[in-house]
């Protein structure tokens, strides 16, 4: 059953709670426990957990692994891919009993810090280790490419409901507070046929360092010489004075916020914003055309950047008529070495698990299915962490 002791009053953990109880109904009766991460056990564990009837199946993962005793891993970072990473390690634990992921969504500068410090098993972020991040990191370190996904603009505009288009200048202006109305004439011009309120735009950003944020503001550089040049971008930045600006933790501190403020835009993953019923914005993209955030549009995206070797690729201003103009990989942080073998294991068992039956449900979750030779790319990456199991990934 569900802990109900996460889910007291705060509007952040109540999105979060939504949100995966949406994408993940079908999962039956599963402990809430699994999805949090008790991030003083740096190391992991094994040889303590609970044993479970094995999951039903042939040649399964949990005959592949064959652990010698049950592991505990933990990782915390970004809270972009956070309702699938939960839905993962659910059904993981479903089909491995002896092998338990518990993941803590902090945000990806948290989830960076910690890792570098050693506290968690691996890590999560939306941008890639920095190369000077990576060479704190003594064991070494691969960042592997999981998923990927689009960042919208979501809203909540009286009487607008999945209509609204923004052209580049336009939500460049409406984030750095020089449009601060919505019937301004630029949103009017890019909305002729919208009868738009006159009423005070609130612009939600994150109050955390945030991966989402980088990725972003990486966007708005690339686009803007004028935000670049006044904000820039980074994990975290510092906003404008002029117009209403909140901050808020979390994607889903981002959902919670937007919901309960009319007049409200903020940036957020798009399956919170697809599962938390959001109206979100068509963007207008290098070519000129205004798209949605949908699946082929953002697939569109992915197939216009070519994943180099050390598997770091930063899409700021993607080509192409109908290509989403915001989309990004989000990265596992995992270590070279691991002193446990069993936790070797384990971090390779999750990550094969992730690359194979975790890519089925991510269209669902509201997150791009990686394309098949980026699969094999991670997994050859992943291979070298463990001398006693092979990723199969075909």
């Amino acid at each position: 059953m569900l802990n109900q002791k996460n889910l007291r009053t705060s509007p952040r953990d109540l999105i979060n709670f939504i949100s995966i109880l949406a994408l993940s109904i079908s999962l039956g009766a599963c402990g809430s426990a699994n999805n949090t991460a008790d991030t003083g056990q740096g190391q992991g564990q094994s040889g303590t957990a609970e044993q479970t009837p094995a999951a039903a199946g042939g040649d399964s993962l949990a005959k592949a692994l064959a652990l010698a005793q049950p592991v505990r891993l933990t990782g915390a970072g970004a809270s972009f891919p956070y309702p699938l990473y939960s839905n993962w390690f659910v059904q993981l634990n479903q089909e491995v009993p002896d092998l338990q992921v518990n993941y803590q969504s902090v945000g990806s500068g948290a989830g960076v810090e910690q890792f570098i410090q050693g506290t968690i098993n691996f890590g999560a972020s939306d941008v890639a280790m920095k190369d000077e991040e990576i060479a704190k990191v003594q064991r070494g370190v691969l960042t592997l490419p999981m998923t990927a996904g689009a960042i919208v603009l979501a809203y909540n505009i009286p009487g607008v409901q999945g209509e609204l288009k923004l052209s580049r200048d336009t939500y460049v202006g409406i984030f750095l507070g020089e449009i601060t109305n919505w019937n301004d004439p630029k949103i009017a011009k890019d909305n002729p046929d919208v009868k738009l309120p006159d009423l005070p735009i609130t612009v939600v950003h994150r109050a955390d360092g945030s991966g989402t944020t980088a990725v972003f503001t990486q966007h708005l550089s690339a686009i803007s010489d004028n935000w670049k040049s006044k904000i820039g971008a980074g994990k975290t930045v510092q906003w404008p004075k002029t117009g209403k600006f909140i901050g808020a933790k979390g994607n889903e501190g981002i959902t919670a916020s937007i919901q309960q403020n009319q007049g409200s835009i903020g940036y957020v993953e798009a399956g919170y914003a697809k599962n938390n019923k959001l109206s979100v914005a068509s963007l207008q993209n290098k070519a000129g055309q205004f798209v949605a955030p949908t699946e082929e549009s953002e697939a569109a995206t992915l197939a216009s950047v070519t994943l180099p070797e050390n598997l770091r690729a930063f899409i700021t201003d993607p080509e192409g008529e109908k290509s989403y103009p915001i989309v990004t990989y989000t990265w596992m942080l995992v270590y070279k070495k691991y002193d446990d073998p069993n936790i070797a294991k384990g971090i390779e068992g999750m990550i094969q698990y992730g690359l194979t039956q975790g890519q089925k449900s991510s269209a669902e979750l509201g997150y791009i299915p990686l394309p098949q030779n980026v699969v094999e790319k991670v997994a050859a990456a992943a291979d070298q962490i463990s001398p006693d199991f092979q990723i199969k990934v075909k």
